[in-house]
């Protein structure tokens, strides 16, 4: 059994996170440079056995698709030929970068490691995955 990742995809850096193996526990992994994502998966695959990759899919509150999604539709295609044997799906990212920028903000981080935006990134990816993770289990 292997591991789920998640993406919050942005233009400038990405947040990942990861299940345990068993699938339970969603824990933010990374936030890395775009440009660099596909690089950082390639490792990651070779090190770990992950069967899901789970990209955010972002939409406003009236359910209008956000103009990134054509960069995050660009980046799946080059996903399934460089991962032809991992599944790809796509779950509801709106307000995980409002959910997490609160809980960072009630967790006690000082004001400077608050407002790193990378540190944002990472706990959205943590939240889509787990929400994806309710959602499979209903």
């Amino acid at each position: 059994m292997g591991q789920i990742l998640s993406i919050d995809y942005g233009r400038a850096r990405c947040g990942i996170a990861a299940t345990d193996d068993a699938k339970i526990i969603a824990s933010g992994l990374d936030t890395v440079k775009t440009g660099d994502l596909m690089e950082f998966l390639r490792r990651y695959v070779r090190e770990h056995l992950v069967d899901t990759i789970v990209v955010g899919y972002p939409m406003d509150l009236r359910g209008n698709i956000s103009e990134i999604e054509r960069d995050i539709l660009s980046f799946i295609e080059k996903l399934k030929i460089e991962f032809p044997a991992i599944d790809l799906r796509r779950y509801d990212e709106r307000f995980t970068s409002k959910i997490a920028a609160y809980y960072i903000s009630q967790s006690g981080k000082s004001k400077k490691k608050r407002q790193e935006k990378s540190l944002v990134d990472k706990v959205s990816a943590t939240l889509i995955l787990q929400n994806y993770l309710e959602y499979i289990k209903r």
